[in-house]
């Protein structure tokens, strides 16, 4: 158990009770430090507004005795639950995109079903990277709009399948259930819990102590869908596709498209909307825009150049839809990966 007092700006005092899910196979790093930033914000808020301030008792929390293997064989200390919690944080588990999901989940049948009774008792509930899953075996996630680590995200719109996935968001919060985005992101959700309990001010200087790049939202900047499995498309919106992936660089003409499938225009807009829930162009300037990251990170050419070569005549207009589905710029972009 680790318990800190955090600044509270009201004379009376309140304890807020944080429970931090630990089980089986989670990851570490997602347990812990949550706690060390807040321990930093009350270092902080200290500094700042000495001799008025709230307790906060953060409790790893156990349901299998006083201890867990974690990822990497770790073992760690827990305790049982008691009482009702402010929040409960499910941290994420050591996993890869190959996971079967049945096999991975079925021996947390506990956990979820803990969680589940947490949320219905009115505790608001907290996941971090794929600890979404969970929440979604506990039912949580339906009807929500949720994320979870990019890598992972098409799996879990496919297994929750009631639930709204943003793959691009990096912390979402939903009527009490708040979902983010991979490994580090528990440190955002630790900034955001500093923000709803110290204040903005707090939060800040603790995202510029931690090194935490401000403001950040997306996880777009950080997505390569070279490491994503191949997208499940019908076999007429894979072959659009293709045909949109190797002419990249060519101008987009709906008609020639619609001509080399033999299909009129509001045909081919109609079945491929209906197949992937976009439009050949919009999957056109994704494509582009996932070229012109690869190349610019792994060529010296100019930002004139890469626009050129995947089909775009002006740097401006290419620079605003690259920002749009990035969350960057270009510029930006190639600096951040240098």
């Amino acid at each position: 158990m680790v318990n800190i007092r955090m600044p509270f700006e009201a004379a009376e005092q309140k304890t807020w009770r944080i429970g931090v899910l630990a089980y089986p196979g989670c990851m570490g790093t997602q347990v812990f430090g949550l706690a060390e930033l807040l321990r930093l914000a009350l270092d902080l808020a200290d500094a700042r507004r000495p001799g008025a301030h709230a307790l906060l008792d953060v409790q790893v929390l156990g349901l299998r005795g006083r201890s867990v293997a974690i990822a990497g064989g770790t073992v760690i200390s827990t305790r049982a639950p008691r009482g009702r919690y402010d929040a409960l944080i499910v941290p994420g588990m050591e996993i890869n995109h190959r996971v079967d999901w049945d096999r991975a989940l079925a021996p947390l049948a506990l956990e979820c079903a803990y969680i589940q009774r947490s949320y219905a008792a009115g505790t608001p509930v907290a996941s971090v990277c794929i600890g979404a899953f969970l929440l979604g075996e506990a039912g949580l996630l339906q009807g929500r709009r949720v994320t979870t680590a990019w890598l992972l995200t098409q799996a879990l719109g496919q297994r929750y399948p009631g639930s709204r996935v943003d793959a691009t968001a990096l912390l979402l919060d939903d009527a009490g259930v708040v979902t983010t985005g991979a490994v580090s992101s528990a440190f955002d959700l630790a900034v955001h819990l500093i923000k709803h309990t110290l204040g903005a001010d707090i939060a800040t200087a603790v995202a510029r102590v931690s090194l935490l790049p401000a403001e950040r939202t997306s996880q777009a900047p950080f997505v390569d869908v070279r490491l994503l499995p191949p997208p499940r498309l019908p076999s007429f919106s894979q072959q659009v596709s293709q045909w949109l992936h190797s002419r990249l660089a060519q101008p987009f003409a709906l008609e020639a498209l619609a001509a080399a499938f033999l299909v009129s225009p509001s045909t081919l807009l109609r079945r491929v909307k209906a197949e992937t829930g976009q439009t050949p162009l919009a999957m056109l300037q994704a494509a582009r825009v996932e070229k012109a990251k690869q190349l610019l990170h792994s060529t010296p050419q100019s930002l004139a150049q890469i626009t050129e070569a995947v089909g775009y005549t002006d740097v401006a207009s290419f620079s605003r839809l690259f920002g749009r589905l990035v969350g960057e710029s270009p510029a930006r972009y190639r600096k951040r990966g240098a």
